[in-house]
C-alpha cells in the first residue's frame, strides 16, 4: 500500500522533517518487484534504518523503505559459520545475536545505527574493524530488469567507506540479504583501537571475551556519540581523509603533533575530528543544529533544524579545513 504525503521525521536519526510524496514499505522480494514494476515513471528511493543520510529536501517520488527480516545460518564447519541476514534487521541486534551465539568478527561494530543492508554499502567499519572483514556475499535486486543477483566479496569492490553500491552501481540495486563468515572459537579479539584496551582495564579485564570486547565499545560509543533519540544526528558525518606525506608535513610546521596513520609508503590517514577540533569547530552551536560538544565529527539537530541548514555547515567546514591545513574532506553521509 502506497501512502501520500508522509513525513519522514521518524525515518531519518537525524530528525529532520521532510515529507516524501509517496511511501511504501516492502518484506519480500515479490512486495518489492511489484511495486517496482508498477512505479517505474517515478523516481524511487530505497531507504533503510535512515542512519546515514541528511534529508535537504521534500523527495517528489516514492520511497520504498526495506524492511526484509530474517537469520539463518547457511553453512558452517569446525571454524566459521556463515550467517545470513535479511537487510531490514537491525545491525546492533544482529551483532548481539552472532555475540549471544559466540560467533566472533564484529562485536568491534557494536551500537553502529542502521541495517543489515547499509552495511556492506558502506562498508561500515569502528575500532580496527570494516564489514569486509566477514563479508561473505549478498543477494540484490536489480532494479532495471528485476533480476536477482548474488554479489562476491570482490564484485562488491569494497573501499574505506565505500563500495560499488555507492559508486557504479548506485541507485541500480536493493540489497536483500547479506551473509557474513563469522568464527565460532579462537576468535582474532581487536583491542588496540582507540580507548578498548583502557576501558577492559577499568573493569579489570585481561582476558576479553567477544561480549566484553563488545560492551567496552558500547561503553565508549556512549560516553562519546549522541544517541539519535535524544539528539539528532547520522553518527561521523566526515571520513578521514588520505592525503599524501607532503601534506602532512607541511601541516606539522604549525601543529607538530597532528596524529596520523601510515596507508602506504606515500600516504597517511589523517583524523577528521582531529582537523575539525582544532579549527575549533567542536561544540559550536548555530541556533537549532551544530557540532556535537564531545566528538567534532558528528553534526546535530538539537530540535527543528532544516536539513539545509546541516547540509550548509557541513560546507563551511569543509572550506575551513581546506583553508587553515590543505585538506579536503569528503562527507560520509548521504545527502538527498
Amino acid at each position: 500500500m502506497i501512502a501520500s504525503h508522509v513525513d519522514l521525521t521518524p525515518y531519518n536519526t537525524f530528525g529532520i522533517q521532510v515529507f516524501a510524496k509517496e511511501f511504501a514499505s516492502f518484506s519480500t522480494v515479490a512486495q518489492l518487484h511489484k511495486l517496482v514494476n508498477s512505479n517505474r515513471e517515478k523516481e524511487l528511493f530505497i531507504l533503510g534504518g535512515g542512519s546515514n543520510i541528511l534529508f535537504t529536501q521534500d523527495f517528489n517520488g516514492l520511497i520504498l523503505r526495506n524492511e526484509i527480516l530474517g537469520k539463518e545460518v547457511v553453512q558452517e564447519d569446525e571454524t566459521h559459520v556463515y550467517i545470513k541476514a535479511g537487510a531490514g534487521e537491525n545491525w546492533h541486534q544482529f551483532v548481539l545475536y552472532c555475540i549471544e551465539n559466540n560467533w566472533g568478527g564484529i562485536e568491534n561494530l557494536s551500537l553502529i545505527p542502521g541495517s543489515i543492508g547499509a552495511s556492506p554499502m558502506q562498508n561500515i567499519g569502528a575500532y580496527g574493524v570494516e564489514i569486509k572483514d566477514v563479508f561473505h556475499e549478498l543477494e540484490a535486486y536489480h532494479i532495471p530488469s528485476g533480476e536477482i543477483k548474488t554479489f562476491s566479496h570482490e564484485e562488491c569492490a569494497f573501499g574505506y567507506r565505500e563500495s560499488v553500491f555507492k559508486r557504479a552501481l548506485k541507485g541500480q540495486y536493493v540489497i536483500l540479504n547479506v551473509t557474513y563468515k563469522l568464527t565460532k572459537h579462537n576468535h582474532r579479539l581487536k583491542t588496540t583501537y582507540g580507548d578498548i584496551e583502557a576501558e577492559l582495564s577499568s573493569k579489570n579485564i585481561t582476558t576479553p571475551t567477544i561480549r566484553d570486547i563488545s560492551n567496552a565499545v558500547i561503553a565508549i560509543r556512549q560516553s562519546k556519540l549522541p544517541d539519535p533519540k535524544e539528539i539528532g544526528n547520522a553518527g561521523s558525518f566526515f571520513k578521514n581523509p588520505v592525503v599524501e606525506k607532503s601534506v602532512l608535513e607541511k601541516i606539522r610546521i604549525n601543529y607538530p603533533n597532528v596524529p596520523s596513520y601510515p596507508v602506504d609508503d606515500n600516504h597517511v590517514k589523517l583524523p577528521a575530528g582531529w582537523l575539525i577540533d582544532t579549527a575549533g569547530w567542536k561544540g559550536k552551536r548555530i541556533g537549532d543544529h551544530g557540532v556535537h560538544t564531545k566528538q567534532a565529527l558528528v553534526l546535530v539537530n538539537y530540535s527543528d533544524a532544516k536539513g539545509q541548514q546541516i547540509y550548509d555547515l557541513s560546507t563551511a567546514i569543509l572550506e575551513d579545513i581546506y583553508a587553515r591545513f590543505g585538506v579536503e574532506l569528503e562527507r560520509e553521509v548521504n545527502i538527498l
